[in-house]
């Protein structure tokens, strides 16, 4: 059931995650669903909470018992309140093992390659001590090795990757389990969060796949053609010189491996949220208009090449952290907590790996979504979603159609 067809509804006062609808109905007796959607009855109220103690994965998603016509989530129901704390307190656990077990390993590669990088500097100095005749002293010895360190691009990205893959996931573990102790295990979790998360993880986002879809292929077709980012990049000189389709070819190439899933996994989860709650025809079009803005940002303030979908992830980012604030009942705040840490994390990313990364496009690309939505979408203290309108859907085409073309011109420049 859409917004639409809800009016007149007694839950039209609620958020559509927040109505009995916005999960599947009921089957017979007890049961649950798994996060593939299959359905799996169970014998008994009993039965249903055993499973959800020994929920090892996570893969109990929602629950039916025959007092609710529709599915819920667990936690709604106050019976299972003894083994969803059971099951939240052994995933407490598990997480900060495992977090700690990964910064402890991360952090030794580190340390590794930041004494290999030292090794190379004392390598280094000493041969060019030789060539000249000169030695320095060890105060000096020390200053140039410490520098070297210092600007060395490989120490750099392993602290980079310290940070995201081993620092983060710690400290949110420790975070967690900080609350549960001092909360206790069986206090009540965040009900809305726990729908509103549930829900978006159901609904579809054609849009954003496809978007998802023509980055994946130019970044597949990268690995065939080495001078990729020189000749499909934003590479400022050529940029200044008047080659400015690469403002529109560059945002669909990336750096590497990593640079690539870094920036997928935020593209599918921003662009879902956005498509779901903004409607599909201003995910292409903030996209598309960030991208533009940041890839201009980072020609103005800066002169290495660029390449990378960042500048209009972060327009999806600074959309909806203003879209979201400006509708504040169409989300519960304690979801908007998220975003507020994706912008967070991004600064220290880009402290952190400011001479590897493009902060000058990735900022103007969260201002330019975040004037976006001030202009479009004015305060509302409604719960329904934002309809599209016939421009919406026309211009939402056009952009979309100029994204396609954007890397088909990218993969016909790398091929060349």
């Amino acid at each position: 059931m859409n917004d639409a067809e809800l009016e007149g509804s007694e839950e039209l006062n609620l958020p559509v995650w927040a109505r009995d609808e916005a999960f599947p109905p009921a089957d017979e007796g007890f049961g649950w669903v798994d996060r593939k959607g299959h359905r799996h009855p169970s014998s008994s109220l009993d039965g249903l909470a055993t499973t959800i103690r020994e929920d090892k994965d996570s893969v109990v998603n929602l629950v039916w018992t025959p007092d609710s016509p529709h599915c819920r989530v667990p936690e709604e129901i106050v019976a299972f309140e003894e083994p969803i704390a059971v099951v939240r307190k052994r995933w407490a656990t598990d997480d900060l093992a495992d977090a700690k077990n990964r910064l402890k390993w991360v952090g030794l590669a580190v340390l590794g390659v930041i004494a290999y990088m030292a090794f190379q500097a004392w390598r280094m100095m000493n041969v060019r001590g030789t060539a000249s005749g000169i030695e320095l002293g060890p105060y000096a010895e020390l200053r140039f090795i410490f520098q070297t360190v210092k600007h060395s691009s490989s120490v750099g990205l392993a602290l980079l990757g310290f940070l995201i893959f081993a620092f983060i996931p710690w400290y949110q573990s420790q975070k967690r389990m900080r609350e549960m102790n001092r909360k206790g295990a069986k206090s009540p979790p965040v009900i809305p969060l726990i729908r509103f998360e549930t829900w978006l993880e159901t609904q579809k986002a054609p849009v954003t796949w496809g978007i998802m879809g023509m980055i994946s292929i130019v970044f597949i077709v990268q690995f065939f053609f080495k001078n990729s980012v020189q000749d499909a990049g934003l590479v400022k000189g050529a940029y200044r010189a008047g080659e400015y389709w690469r403002l529109f070819t560059a945002p669909m190439l990336h750096g590497g491996f990593i640079h690539f899933i870094m920036n997928s996994l935020g593209l599918l989860y921003l662009g879902k949220r956005m498509e779901v709650f903004a409607r599909w025809p201003h995910v292409p079009m903030v996209f598309l208009f960030s991208a533009l803005v940041g890839g201009e940002a980072s020609a103005r303030f800066t002169d290495a090449t660029s390449v990378g979908a960042s500048g209009g992830l972060m327009g999806w980012l600074g959309f909806l952290l203003v879209f979201e604030t400006l509708h504040s009942k169409l989300v519960p705040r304690s979801a908007k907590r998220r975003l507020i840490g994706g912008v967070i994390m991004t600064g220290l990313i880009g402290l952190i790996g400011y001479k590897f990364i493009d902060n000058a496009a990735h900022f103007g690309g969260l201002f330019a979504g975040m004037a976006y939505a001030i202009i479009v979408f004015p305060k509302s203290g409604s719960v329904m979603r934002p309809r599209t309108t016939l421009a919406d859907r026309v211009l939402g085409t056009v952009s979309l159609v100029v994204i396609a073309l954007s890397g088909l011109f990218a993969i016909l420049k790398m091929t060349a």
